[in-house]
């Protein structure tokens, strides 16, 4: 590695030797439809730079690229657009829908030093010299399935310019009239290419945290082996565009999806209700609201309650404004909710799954498991962060939503793990709604037009590599909801309270 004095922040170093002459770069916007013109703004003091294009999925594809002269531009502030000098690039229409990861570097004569082609996303993972983005599917030809990438949350993360949704040594030292922190988009970062806020994710070291590799790369690689053809989009497009889910079954995301506008959480309950499923194979979702601005540059979210001092752990107190949960909880769009979870942010987990019930229910077809068997505690999957229910246990011990989080009536809960509370454990599980400690991580399901999963632990696209029983779960349930008819009939229970 060399350290890019240019940026302040390390860089790749190619095979040949030490770049002297770093890139760096970010799209105007965060996605682009096949056949259209993308933007992307670069600033450089080599001569001429070149981008080189990477397609991940299954394996990852090298779909080309161009070079352009350089011009160096100074380094902004988080939360104003940066304004680097833009190049357009016409994307050829028969490209693939899918998410696409630019390599920039300094033009050199001969071939360019390039991750190889079919390596995964990991290994082209760098906090510089990379940017994302997402290519959305060009004219009428659909898959059954729309992945929704969380570029939001991506964002929220990403400290490029000396700050990110969660605050900046300027915002903390000021005045408690800085309530509303904002970001833009227009800056290095948001999934690769920038820092990244957080502690490093002690059960797989490869990538950080909050990053396109470390959550979303491994579902949709996953995904593609698995032959399940998917378009892709960003929560972006999901809150700009109502119509954008017609004529898809299945609405996946993965990973950690925290951040939701209010267009985006109105038009994707409006799919459920129409008939459109959902799965989340991910947790911590839609805990926070956010506001985009009008030209889809900038993102807002206020957390401070009246009266809190910055730092304040805002998720131990009521009023934080951009709280859904507060004013709409997530719970009746998601079925669950992280205040009824917890986190676990640093060092190595203790081994923790899903205690699992209602195993006659399709979704566990092919897995071997039975009631009272655990899922997935060998390799730790409830974890990092992971949502929950309200619940409460009949005369036979089999766990049920009360609803009175927000539950949908008919939540059929599958899987259920008791969240340590001995703090030396390292959960972290904040008294927000009632004094009761315990909290359980609660994966299930309900239909309410469509049928909306959700796995509830922000880990489960790691145990795909590793877990038989997680994978055919996976499957199980992709493959249920993206078909046409795919509303999943859910158990008959009785609650024997």
């Amino acid at each position: 590695m060399t350290t890019d004095q240019h940026r302040g922040t390390p860089t790749p170093t190619p095979r040949g030797g030490p770049d002297p002459t770093p890139v760096s770069g970010y799209p105007a916007r965060p996605s682009v439809r096949a056949g259209d013109l993308l933007r992307l703004h670069v600033s450089t003091r080599a001569d001429r730079f070149r981008v080189d294009f990477f397609r991940c999925g299954a394996a990852t594809r090298h779909m080309g690229g161009f070079s352009a002269p350089g011009k160096d531009a100074p380094d902004g502030r988080h939360d104003q657009d940066w304004q680097w000098p833009g190049h357009d690039f016409a994307v050829p229409a028969h490209w693939p829908s899918g998410v696409y990861i630019a390599v920039l570097r300094p033009h050199a004569a001969g071939p360019p030093d390039l991750p190889a082609s079919g390596t995964g996303a990991e290994a082209l993972d760098a906090r510089d010299c990379r940017l994302l983005f997402v290519v959305t599917a060009a004219g009428s030809a659909k898959a059954r399935i729309l992945y929704k990438v969380p570029v939001l949350t991506y964002h929220a993360y990403n400290t490029s310019g000396g700050g990110s949704l969660y605050g900046s040594p300027q915002t903390h030292a000021r005045a408690l009239g800085h309530r509303i922190a904002t970001v833009t988009l227009r800056r290095p970062g948001g999934g690769i290419g920038g820092p990244v806020k957080g502690q490093p994710d002690a059960h797989d070291r490869r990538t950080p945290r909050q990053t396109f590799a470390h959550w979303d790369a491994p579902f949709i690689a996953w995904l593609e082996n698995a032959g399940l053809a998917a378009d892709y989009c960003t929560d972006l497009d999901l809150h700009t565009d109502p119509h954008l889910t017609d004529g898809y079954r299945l609405l996946l995301s993965a990973g950690h999806d925290e951040y939701w506008s209010e267009a985006a959480r109105r038009h994707v309950t409006a799919f459920r209700d129409l008939g459109g499923n959902i799965a989340n194979f991910g947790a911590n979702t839609c805990w926070w609201r956010v506001a985009i601005s009008a030209d889809g540059a900038m993102v807002r979210c206020a957390k401070l309650p009246p009266g809190a001092s910055p730092g304040t752990d805002v998720d131990t107190l009521r009023g934080a404004p951009d709280h859904w949960w507060e004013t709409e909880p997530e719970n009746t769009l998601t079925g669950v909710s992280y205040r009824n979870g917890g986190g676990h942010w640093e060092g190595a987990r203790s081994p923790l799954g899903f205690t699992v019930q209602h195993t006659e229910h399709p979704v566990f077809a092919g897995t071997g498991l039975r009631d009272g068997d655990v899922l997935g505690a060998e390799h730790s999957l409830v974890g990092y962060e992971c949502d929950g229910a309200d619940l409460h246990r009949d005369a036979t011990g089999r766990a049920f939503a009360t609803g009175r989080d927000g539950t949908p009536a008919g939540f059929t809960v599958l899987g259920v793990a008791a969240l340590p509370t001995d703090p030396a454990s390292g959960w972290h599980t904040a008294a927000r709604e009632n004094e009761d400690p315990h909290r359980a991580a609660t994966f299930g399901l309900y239909t309410a037009g469509g049928t909306v999963f959700t796995a509830a632990t922000v880990d489960w696209p790691r145990l795909l590599p590793l877990d038989h029983q997680v994978r055919t779960l996976t499957r199980n349930v992709v493959d249920l909801l993206s078909r046409s008819s795919g509303v999943l009939d859910r158990p008959r229970t009785t609650d024997h309270g």
